[in-house]
């Protein structure tokens, strides 16, 4: 089996089986086109079938020298999963990187931002842009609903049931979640496709999209990007901020309200509780506060 060969499975594997978005096949491709690109400098005869610890290790200690300990964990985890699928097929007895540590990582706590720093960016959209009441309209969904990017910009009209409260969002995994929305949220979408949306004529393929561009195209994840970044800097903001901040803030804000970790994790789209929990290390008096509320020695 030609290393070439077994990418491609392996993304169809990860796609078809898995059910994973095409950001993280593409991330899982281009760490393996790495190794690929190491094997083939260092003239290494190895297929994919045969290739040994310590070929792995020699790639991963040349790449260790111009990337931080999260991004090589990532590729390790990434190589382990590829190796992982090629003993599912029966194309290998063991995995070479099963003794490959990888490296300790600190609890990374999100960024966030107070209610009235995303208040100070809405503010700062001009509605006078043909795109400014869809823009608004993007971050007042991704901030109310606690959506990832990649939701947010495959959202349908046929995923909003508003007599119900609900949106239909499918998630990581193909997973299927309802997450309640807000009616002054309802209010803007329902507004933005009124003043924007329906008077654009979709392309093929994007009838249903929610969000479009003047184009009558569906919104990439980097539009999305580019739209807070522009507002930032707009109104002089110094934090680093992405759509993902948004849905951080999203989750800090209903944790602070009093809402139950559980119920976050069923609106996040959490799989594990223990994703949702690193919200808790955010506001320490948070904590202190719960303590002294609820502790029979308060």
């Amino acid at each position: 089996m030609k290393w070439q060969e077994a990418i491609k499975d392996f993304q169809h594997y990860l796609k078809i089986e898995r059910g994973l978005s095409q950001n993280t096949i593409d991330s899982y491709s281009r760490d393996l086109k790495k190794l690929v690109s190491f094997i083939n400098k260092n003239e290494i005869s190895y297929p994919p079938t045969s290739v040994d610890e310590n070929t792995i290790q020699r790639f991963i200690y040349e790449i260790a020298k111009e990337i931080n300990n999260r991004t090589q964990a990532r590729i390790i985890s990434g190589l382990r999963s590829f190796f992982d699928y090629l003993i599912f097929e029966g194309y290998r007895v063991s995995n070479p990187t099963d003794l490959i540590e990888t490296p300790k990582l600190g609890l990374k706590l999100p960024d966030t931002l107070s209610k009235e720093e995303i208040d100070s960016l809405i503010a700062a959209i001009d509605l006078s842009h043909p795109q400014g009441e869809r823009n608004m309209t993007i971050i007042e969904t991704i901030y109310s609903c606690g959506l990832r990017v990649s939701e947010l910009i495959s959202l349908k009209i046929s995923d909003l049931f508003f007599e119900e409260g609900f949106l239909r969002v499918i998630g990581k995994g193909n997973k299927e979640r309802f997450i309640p929305i807000h009616y002054t949220t309802q209010k803007l979408i329902n507004s933005y496709k009124v003043n924007f949306r329906n008077k654009i004529n979709p392309n093929k393929s994007f009838e249903d999209t929610l969000f479009l561009n003047r184009r009558g195209n569906g919104l990439s994840r980097q539009m999305i990007f580019m739209i807070l970044k522009d507002l930032a800097i707009k109104i002089n903001m110094t934090k680093k901020i992405s759509p993902h901040t948004l849905r951080h803030s999203f989750a800090t804000h209903l944790l602070k309200g009093g809402a139950d970790l559980r119920i976050i994790q069923q609106m996040l789209g959490h799989q594990s509780i223990t994703t949702t929990e690193v919200y808790v290390h955010l506001d320490k008096s948070y904590l202190q506060k719960i303590v002294e509320t609820f502790h029979p020695r308060k």
